[in-house]
């Protein structure tokens, strides 16, 4: 099960690490190594979510998430976006950045140090609005409870999640161009480019929500489609061919996954440019650790892991609530990303272990009840 499953990792991972030797010796191949624990360790939330989406798809469709989907995790995000955010905060070409990744890393490095302020901007609103949204909707299963009620009350009240954010953005702005001010006025200019990334960034959530609903919305179309034309079926005697709307409806749910998954692609690539700036050691680490997430999020699916273990998902969330909160606070401040990686490994621990509490309280009980599943720790 376990070499089925993360074959293609195991496989990547050796190729990775020998290019890496043969690109810049054995301290490429440390890096490279670091940055796919590192993108591992941010991203367990990722396929922790994923595969909330990936359980309702066949074994064909997760073949097609672990192949055609992965180029895009690896080609898309962890390759293309880096060199996209030093094009545009640099204002230089894309092709032009990628010369000077290749050819003058010391330019390159101060480039990119120049742009973490508009890059954590841009990273921890977005993120910052997906823990938002999580953690105002109402849910039947509530982790911790004391704190998920009040907050699914509020969130009964539109655009909360919206204002909060941009409150927050506000906040860090002004805090960030008064510390300016007041230690010579060197980054006062600064704090606009933030104001403006951590909108950009809000935008982008908006738009990548509105895509995701969009195709939420044509899978559960296509669902009632095909159970209408079943009955339809049933009544009239006659076959119906169910195989062509179930595959349209995978498709649909194949693209949704794929823009969850983008979005969720920010932390890993954020968080690599404070170990490197060469670009090729970026993408073979990012790249490495993609296909463990993956393999993951196929793995959790194979063994009904978030179905035993229901505060998995609530977990996951919360870290990527913490991760944004890092990500803006390292706009004026430097925080170590082993800090980063152990936050999210421990809310999604302490998740798992009250899972485990949980179900051994349930079995006990001699059963599940909704007031027990709906009681949290």
């Amino acid at each position: 099960m376990v070499l089925k499953t993360f074959g293609w990792s195991f496989a990547v991972t050796a190729l990775g690490l020998v290019a890496a030797v043969f690109y810049g010796g054995w301290t490429a191949f440390g890096i490279v190594a670091i940055l796919s624990i590192l993108e591992i360790s941010l991203s367990f939330d990722n396929a922790v979510v994923n595969a909330g989406i990936l359980k309702k798809m066949n074994a064909f469709w997760q073949k097609i998430f672990l192949t055609v989907g992965v180029l895009i995790a690896v080609f898309g995000m962890r390759l293309v976006f880096p060199v996209v955010i030093v094009a545009i905060s640099a204002k230089i070409g894309p092709i032009e950045a990628v010369d000077l990744a290749m050819t003058d890393k010391e330019m390159y490095k101060q480039l990119v140090t120049d742009a973490h302020p508009s890059i954590a901007a841009f990273g921890g609103m977005f993120l910052l609005m997906i823990f938002l949204d999580f953690i105002f909707e109402d849910r039947d299963i509530k982790w911790l409870a004391w704190l998920e009620r009040p907050l699914a009350k509020l969130g009964k009240i539109d655009m909360l999640s919206a204002c909060i954010a941009l409150i927050v953005l506000v906040i860090t702005s002004m805090t960030f161009a008064a510390n300016a001010h007041q230690h010579g006025g060197t980054h006062v200019d600064k704090a606009q480019t933030v104001l403006v990334s951590g909108v950009l960034g809000l935008i982008t959530y908006m738009i990548v929500g509105g895509l995701s609903g969009y195709f939420e919305n044509k899978l559960e179309e296509e669902e009632e489609a095909e159970h209408e034309a079943e009955e339809a079926a049933k009544k009239s005697g006659k076959p119906v061919s169910a195989v062509a709307m179930a595959g349209k409806a995978a498709f649909f749910m194949f693209l949704y996954l794929e823009v969850l998954d983008a979005s969720f692609s920010f932390d890993g690539v954020i968080g690599a440019f404070a170990i490197t700036n060469d670009i090729v050691l970026m993408a073979l680490g990012l790249g490495i650790g993609a296909m463990y997430v993956r393999s993951l999020t196929v793995y959790l699916v194979r063994q009904g892991t978030l179905d035993d273990y229901v505060y998995l998902e609530h977990g996951a969330h919360y870290a990527i609530g913490a991760l944004a909160v890092i990500l803006l606070v390292t706009i004026q401040y430097e925080i170590n990303e082993v800090i980063t990686g152990l936050v999210g490994v421990v809310l999604i621990a302490w998740s798992f272990w009250s899972s485990v509490r949980r179900n051994k309280r349930l079995e006990a009980e001699g059963g599940d009840s909704p007031a027990e599943v709906g009681a949290g720790v």
